[in-house]
Parts: C-alpha cells; structure tokens; sequence
C-alpha cells in the first residue's frame, strides 16, 4: 500500500532530519535500508561492502538533509541515486586499488545475518524482476549505467546511441523503476 501523500512525507522527514531528530532517521531506516543495502549489494556483489555503503549513506542523509531537494524527485529517488554513486565510486575505488596491487579478489566474507541476506536477496531479486520487465531499450541502458557502473556517455558509445538518448532512457528506466518499487507494501 502507498502513501498517499508521498511529496509531503518525504518533505516532513526532511524537515524532522533537519531538526535532528534521531527517530526520523530510523523511519526513513526502516523504510529504505533494504533498498540500500540490496542495490549496494547489487552493484558490489559483496555483503560486507554494501553494509558500509548503506551505514555511509544514511550517514550522509542525516549530516545533509538539506541536500535533498523535493523538486527533483521522491526521497526514495534521493536515497537510491546516493547509493547507486557511492556503490560505483566504491566499485571504481577498489578497482584501481586492485589494479594497483596486483590483486584478484579476496575470500568470500561472512553475511552478518540470515535475515539481512534474506531480505537483500529479496530485494535483489525483486529490482531484477522489475529491470527485466522493462521495455529492452531501457533494460540495455541502465544494466550498462545503474548496474554496470558505466557513465552514460560510455553507454551511448556501447550501444551507438546519442548521449542525450541514453541519459533519456537511464532517467525513463530509474523512474520506472522506483515507481514501480514503492508499491511493494512497507516493512
């Protein structure tokens, strides 16, 4: 079920965040974390990592409310466009570092809970349900940009598209994307 009114919630959490109000940043927790920690874990492929990006980015959400701008979209939106940059920056970052070393990838690390890699395999496993549905011009799009850390210049290039049409289609894709992840029902 939606809220009715979501602009308003999400400018009255802003406002409560603002105010620092700790108990807004735990409902904004509870209604996003999953979403957080199951795209960082996405993009990374690696619990632990994703469990800092999500500490990191509700970190930021609560130094920086203001930096959250109703007119630009859903608070859900925000949140999910931070993740998806500090994933990348994280994929980019670890990227170079291995190539730096020399090294391949470590062992495998521990989940931290059953319940957290349930609920991210589920949340994971719904974002892929609803990427796969989309029309293909849009799936090929934000599988290059969202999920494979490509600029979306780099994605025009790949798929001998314009910039502006890619960048059309990643912003198309996440919109349907996010509408059609917040009519799953609220934890």
């Amino acid at each position: 079920m939606s809220s009715p009114a979501p602009i308003r919630w999400d400018r009255q959490i802003q406002r409560r965040l603002a105010r620092g109000e700790e108990s807004a940043l735990g409902e904004l927790y509870d209604q996003f974390a999953p979403l957080v920690h199951g795209l960082a874990n996405r993009v990374l492929a690696d619990q632990a990592a994703a469990e800092e990006i999500t500490q990191d980015v509700f970190a930021h959400v609560w130094e920086h409310p203001e930096s959250f701008d109703p007119a630009q979209g859903s608070m859900r939106s925000w949140i999910g466009t931070l993740t998806h940059r500090r994933s990348v920056e994280r994929l980019r970052r670890d990227a170079a570092a291995g190539a730096a070393d020399g090294e391949g990838e470590g062992a495998p690390l521990e989940p931290s809970s059953v319940e957290e890699e349930v609920l991210a395999a589920a949340t994971a496993a719904r974002v892929q349900y609803v990427v796969s549905s989309l029309p293909q011009a849009l799936r090929e799009t934000l599988l290059l940009t969202y999920f494979g850390g490509r600029t979306y210049r780099q994605a025009a290039k790949e798929l001998g598209i314009a910039p502006a049409t890619a960048k059309h289609r990643m912003r198309l894709g996440l919109q349907l994307l996010a509408s059609a992840l917040s009519t799953e029902p609220a934890r």
